[in-house]
């Protein structure tokens, strides 16, 4: 049996492929030829990130295919219901990034708060011309602690993202259309644990209430955020989008910063990604990242871990 990781694996996941007896291959074909690849090589299973897409095409030109992997959450780079009425597996790791992103959303949250993204580009350039000056300018900074954060989305992800808030001293409020209530356990290093739980609350409570927001839904066909929802919203509000692009409207954001609705953003992902709007990259409000939110050493490898596992007990 051969997998073909065409975006990448952690040394873990192959440790276990392999000791298993299957035969891991890590080249990263174009996608124009990956079907032609697979077919050649008679891959069995593919396993893919957000990288690569696996459409109908792809699918019916590689009948050779049990399962189509997905390292990761989401999986709207796959025809997941094509894909299973031709009998092939699909798989993915709902589990294995969520605490990674949470901390990815609150390094934005901090950084924001206290402008580091702003700072550390301007300190390089003029700390040492205009140290008094970056100084004030920096000097209004607010704690987290005592603030409420509204979660759009209370899957595993946006629970996550809530015990770290919780952590930090802040309050938590949510909404998901599909879950009424969510216990939150907090472990601490001693084996303390102090338990929560959270009634979700309606969209429009949320964005009323919260001084922060952090969106953690699938792709949508409409956006969640745009003009409407930031007339909603305090005034002040600060953002952060490390789930989707296209979630917000990118456009009714930048207005809602130069109106002063929000204070700071944060994007993690991008309307038009791998090329963002200039806009968006230019503006001394918004922190960024480039899709960074699973990519920690930790969460890679618990992701193929979790893959071997599962391709495992399929095939055997």
């Amino acid at each position: 049996m051969k997998v073909l990781a065409n975006d990448g694996i952690a040394t873990s996941g192959i440790v276990a492929l392999e000791k298993a007896g299957y035969e891991v291959l890590l080249n990263t074909v174009a996608q124009e030829q990956l079907a032609k690849y697979i077919d050649d090589n008679q891959i069995d299973v593919l396993l893919v990130r957000s990288a690569t897409k696996v459409r109908k095409d792809l699918i019916d030109a590689c009948p050779s295919l049990k399962i189509i992997g997905r390292g990761g959450v989401g999986m709207d780079n796959i025809d997941v219901e094509y894909a299973k009425d031709k009998g092939i597996k699909v798989i993915n790791t709902p589990a294995a990034s969520s605490h990674s992103v949470a901390e990815l959303v609150f390094a934005h949250l901090f950084g924001m708060v206290r402008f580091l993204h702003d700072s550390n580009q301007n300190m390089p350039l003029e700390g040492d011309s205009k140290f008094k000056e970056l100084k004030k300018a920096y000097a209004k900074g607010v704690e987290l602690k005592g603030k409420t954060l509204g979660i759009l989305g209370f899957g595993r992800i946006g629970q996550a993202t809530a015990k770290v808030g919780l952590g930090v001293g802040m309050r938590v409020v949510a909404y998901d259309p599909f879950i009424d209530s969510a216990h939150i356990e907090i472990d601490f290093f001693d084996g303390q644990e102090v338990n929560f739980t959270i009634d979700t609350i309606s969209k429009e409570a949320v964005l009323e209430q919260a001084d922060f927001i952090s969106l953690h839904v699938p792709a949508q066909d409409d956006y969640v955020i745009s003009t409407k929802e930031f007339e909603i919203m305090k005034e002040g509000v600060g953002i952060v989008n490390a789930a989707r692009g296209g979630v917000i409207d990118e456009e009714a954001l930048i207005e809602a910063i130069e109106s002063g609705k929000v204070s700071n953003a944060a994007l993690d992902v991008f309307e038009n990604e791998p090329t963002p709007e200039i806009r968006l990259l230019m503006n001394p409000k918004i922190s960024l990242t480039p899709h960074i939110g699973a990519a920690t050493q930790e969460a890679q490898t618990r992701i193929g871990e979790e893959l071997a596992e599962q391709i495992i007990k399929i095939l055997n």
